[in-house]
């Protein structure tokens, strides 16, 4: 079977973020199934804030280019995303809105690669409310998003310092979900004729 690619990352840039460690984690549980796993931080692809008015006079921003290259390079996507106010977080649809903007003939990072999600909060949902948004955001993208998903609640006891879930039943939901992206991924893949 070809190699299958997968990247992972957080809607969130702040420092001790739940969610970047449940992204890592993710990363980790692929790679001991041993995936190609690209890590990434939106620390490193910064974006203004989306306005169709910007966009008619600079152009797309150049990370918007650079991120959905990357994204489309990949097979599969795990997207981790904290919960605000019951939706998404800003950084997280502002990067959509972006990467949506990217002419698909040049880099599609929505109909290639398969998506899972995941979200850690603090509270007893564990973003659920978020996962449903990101979930119709990803669709109308034309995203294949598996129906498996990552939920932790109380993610400020759920990691040890090394970023590990502590729970077995979050970590067989974690893994449930790794095995079933890289699945999808690799039926989804197109062939490559020798």
């Amino acid at each position: 079977m070809q190699q299958i690619r997968l990247l992972c990352f957080a809607g969130s840039t702040r420092s001790g973020s739940f969610n970047q460690t449940l992204a890592g984690a993710m990363a980790k549980e692929l790679s001991l199934m041993e995936m190609d796993v690209t890590y990434l931080s939106l620390v490193d692809y910064p974006l203004p804030l989306f306005d169709v008015e910007d966009e008619a006079e600079k152009g797309l921003p150049e990370n918007a280019i650079k991120l959905a290259k990357l994204i489309a390079s990949h097979d599969g996507v795990f997207l981790a995303s904290p919960e605000h106010n019951g939706s998404v977080p800003p950084l997280m649809k502002n990067t959509l809105d972006w990467l949506s903007r990217v002419p698909a003939k040049e880099q599609d990072p929505f109909t290639k690669p398969v998506y899972a999600i995941g979200a850690a909060s603090p509270g007893k949902m564990g973003g659920m409310r978020s996962l449903a948004h990101l979930r119709d955001i990803l669709t109308a993208l034309g995203a294949l998003t598996i129906p498996e998903q990552v939920s932790i609640g109380a993610a400020h006891e759920a990691f040890d310092d090394k970023g590990n879930l502590k729970d077995d039943r979050n970590a067989m939901f974690l893994s449930a979900c790794a095995r079933n992206l890289v699945y999808m991924a690799q039926r989804k893949k197109p062939l490559e004729w020798v």
